[in-house]
């Protein structure tokens, strides 16, 4: 099982999103069926969240003063494959603006599913890391079966 809790820190997510903890679980329950991460009996956070925040925690964590659409926090360096392995913060007005071009509810999944896949260890500081994380958000948002 994998279980995440959200939590919404910025009243307009639930405008876009209804029940994000049951949109989630939804999303996961497809990535455990189709068996696209061979991980389970993890759990993590999603915080939802304003852009003032983001750029706070961008510029305690990362040292950059600006506004980012997605922040993960893994509980360890090491690979973890059970336990709790971080926390997510993803920025409601950049998903908003993206929105514009496809649908609120598919750039909600882009945004947590990378930093999930970053909380399992994924990164992409060069072109190969890239390209490998960048395959596997596509393989399983497209199960999400999203028609635009």
């Amino acid at each position: 099982m994998i279980k995440a809790n959200v939590i919404v820190d910025y009243s307009p997510w639930k405008l876009k999103i209804f029940n994000p903890n049951l949109h989630v679980k939804k999303r996961l329950e497809i990535i455990l069926k189709k068996n696209f991460l061979k991980r389970s009996n993890i759990e993590f956070s999603i915080m939802l969240t304003h852009k003032r925040l983001m750029k706070n925690l961008n510029l305690k964590f990362r040292k950059k003063n600006k506004i980012t659409d997605v922040l993960a926090f893994p509980h360890s360096k090491k690979k973890i494959s059970k336990g709790y392995i971080g926390d997510i913060a993803i920025c409601y007005e950049i998903v908003n603006q993206r929105s514009k071009k496809t649908n609120f509810k598919y750039e909600f999944d882009k945004m947590w599913l990378h930093g999930y896949l970053h909380l399992l260890g994924y990164d992409h500081k060069n072109n190969s890391d890239y390209n490998e994380m960048l395959n596997k958000e596509q393989t399983i948002i497209k199960d999400f079966d999203y028609k635009f």
